[in-house]
This record gives C-alpha cells, sequence and structure tokens, in this order.
C-alpha cells in the first residue's frame, strides 16, 4: 500500500514538472549583428607580380695565364673599369723574346736550305734532260727539296707558337667592363692554365634572372615580342626597396623547364650606365599585371575569410550573411582581385565577420560602394 501511494506521488510530481516545463516561454532570439557593407563593381585596376632575382653580368671571364712565369707588371687598380685591350699583367717576358727570337734564326735556316734544294732539283731538271745523269740522283734531289718544304713549314709553326706565348705573356682586357681584386702580387710565379689572376664582368647593361613557373611561359612569351613590354613592364626593387629607376626588357627565355622545379629561367636586361647594379645582388623583379589598365572585380582584403585552406565572403541579401566561396587574385594595396565567386554588384560584409555565420541575420549599417580604381 505504501509502495503504491509513493509511485503515485512520483507520478504526480513528474506530470506537474512537464506542465510547468512546457508552459516556459521559448529563448529569445538572437539580435541581428550589426555589420558594415560593401558593393563591389568591375573596374580598373594595375597591379605587379613580384618575383625573386639575381643581379648576374652579361659577360664574366675568370682571367688566367696562358704561359708560366713571374708577374712583372700589374697596370689597374682593384675594381677598376677597364676598356677592351687594355693592358693588366705582364709576365716575365725574357724567355719567350728569346724562344722567338730562336724559332726565327730556325726558320731562317730552313730557308737556306730549302733555296738550295731548290737550286739542285732545278740543275738536275735539266742534267736529266740532257741524259747528264741519271735518275736516282734527280729523284734524291727532289725528295730532299720536298723534306725542306716540310722543314720550313715546321719553322714557321715553332715561331707562330713563340709569337703566340710572347703575345700571352701581355694579359689585356677582352671587353669593356669591371676588373675585380688581383689574386697575384708582382713577382708572383703563375702556372700556365691553372693560376686565377682575377675575374672581369661587363657592367652595362646588367643583366638579371628571375624563375617562372611553366604555367606563366606564354604570358612572358607574350611580353618578349610585345612593344609595350619596353615600358615600365618590368621594374627592379633594390635592397632596401629602394626602386631601380630604369625599366628593363626580356634577353631571352631559357630553352628547357627545370623538371626538379618545374620552372623555367627568365634574363631580363637593365641599363647601368651608373653603375649601381652588382654582380650577386638580390633583389626582386616587378612584372606588370598583362591586363595592366583591365577590368577587374576588387574587394576590401578584409572581407576574406579563410576557412580549412579555402575562402570566403559573405554577402548580405535581405538582411541575411550568405557565405560564398571564392577564387582570389593578386592582392593590391587593401584590395584583392576576385578572380570567381561574386558578381558585379554584389554586396558584401567587410566588418563583423567574425561574429556571423552562414544564413545569420545582420543589420547593415551605412554601405560603401566601389569606385573606380
Amino acid at each position: 500500500m505504501t509502495n503504491k501511494l509513493f509511485h503515485a506521488s512520483i507520478i504526480i510530481v513528474s506530470a506537474v514538472s512537464i506542465a510547468s516545463c512546457g508552459s516556459q516561454p521559448p529563448p529569445p532570439k538572437a539580435p541581428p549583428v550589426a555589420v558594415n557593407v560593401y558593393t563591389v563593381h568591375t573596374g580598373a585596376a594595375i597591379y605587379f607580380d613580384s618575383y625573386p632575382a639575381t643581379v648576374v653580368p652579361l659577360n664574366q671571364v675568370d682571367l688566367r695565364a696562358q704561359v708560366t712565369g713571374y708577374i712583372t707588371s700589374i697596370y689597374f687598380q682593384d675594381g677598376q673599369h677597364v676598356v677592351k685591350g687594355q693592358k693588366l699583367y705582364d709576365i716575365d717576358k725574357q724567355q719567350y723574346e728569346a724562344n722567338y727570337s730562336q724559332a726565327i734564326a730556325n726558320m731562317n735556316v730552313a730557308k737556306s736550305s730549302l733555296d738550295k734544294a731548290q737550286q739542285d732539283a732545278d740543275r738536275y731538271a735539266d742534267l736529266l734532260k740532257q741524259d747528264a745523269i741519271a735518275k736516282q740522283i734527280y729523284d734524291h734531289a727532289m725528295a730532299d727539296l720536298q723534306s725542306n718544304k716540310m722543314q720550313v713549314a715546321s719553322a714557321k709553326a715553332s715561331v707562330d707558337k713563340a709569337a703566340l706565348d710572347l703575345q700571352y705573356a701581355t694579359i689585356t682586357a677582352s671587353y669593356t667592363g669591371t676588373i675585380g681584386i688581383s689574386q697575384v702580387k708582382l713577382g708572383t710565379l703563375v702556372t700556365a692554365n691553372q693560376t686565377l689572376l682575377n675575374s672581369l664582368s661587363s657592367d652595362d647593361p646588367m643583366t638579371v634572372d628571375i624563375s617562372i613557373d611553366q604555367d606563366e611561359i606564354p604570358r612572358f612569351e607574350g611580353l618578349q615580342t610585345s612593344a609595350k613590354a619596353k615600358d615600365s613592364v618590368f621594374t627592379l626593387v633594390l635592397p632596401g626597396n629602394a626602386i631601380y629607376p630604369q625599366p628593363g626588357s626580356i634577353s631571352f627565355i631559357d630553352r628547357a623547364v627545370d623538371p626538379q622545379t618545374g620552372t623555367i629561367k627568365v634574363r631580363l636586361t637593365f641599363p647601368n650606365a651608373k653603375d649601381i647594379l652588382k654582380p650577386g645582388m638580390d633583389c626582386n623583379v616587378r612584372v606588370k599585371n598583362n591586363g595592366a589598365g583591365a577590368d577587374f572585380l576588387l574587394a576590401p582584403y578584409k572581407s576574406v575569410v579563410e576557412q580549412l585552406g579555402e575562402n570566403f565572403i559573405y554577402v548580405a541579401s535581405n538582411n541575411k550573411a550568405l557565405s560564398r566561396k571564392v577564387t582570389l587574385g593578386t592582392r593590391i594595396n587593401d584590395k584583392v582581385i576576385i578572380i570567381s565567386g561574386l558578381e558585379d554588384g554584389d554586396t558584401i560584409i567587410t566588418d563583423g565577420v567574425q561574429k556571423i555565420r552562414d544564413s545569420s541575420d545582420i543589420q547593415i549599417g551605412v554601405p560603401k560602394t566601389a569606385g573606380k580604381q
């Protein structure tokens, strides 16, 4: 009896509780989030793509001695600007002058022997016509003549070799440029084709190398042939973010793509009359977008929300925030090019995006409208 009363009490209490819960009002609806919006329109835009670059000389050569000997003269100051044909080093010439004189003397002796052999051959030829000598004597004379001709040719080759050695004892600049720090001093013994004397590099114009993705090859091929590419399409950003005052142009695009990186080298040429660009300098090349002045859809970059590696923008519609997945292009100052995901005239949310979700209620402030960029 007691148990029945207990269970009945529980049922009555539960019913009362359920009745009391059912009578409670629903939780209040969250107030709309206050946001600012921006109306996007298609407009003109100019932007630059940036590529890491290295300055390299158009020509550079390591100077090495082609003969062995002691350095007897140095005709420049380290780092000096030199012109083509200017003397740079002298190597002791005494031995090479003596070798040249000896070669000349040997050639003169060979020529004298040749003259005698020629006279003998001519004389024996006349005697042979008169049957005054045996044919064998004439044959021997002709063989001696041929031998002497070859000796003269050999002697002449020795003269040419000695003349080259004597010429190589003086080292000159092969082109106009800047000479580096000398690796040898006066009196240093240098060995032919081994000892590094110095390095010489051209300095005007200067070239700059960049690497581009293989997908960009058609774009750069178009810039290579375009007359507009001569006018500020390629600019150089120096260390310290200074802009180099002279624009560049494409010198050539390398013949092959690197299979390891999928990139290809592009070489640009820049004037360098004031010697501002130095070999090995790290800088950045800015390339004006191929459609400079064309129409693009631009949105404030702060309106972009990144989630799990994808980009979204909230569009305001009927006081609701609707999420749109977008594809971004190049960022231009505080804006970014929208490649896909938005349409001209869309009203997007710029402030308050951190507080909203897809389909959130919003309270719109004063909208801003995109002007021509």
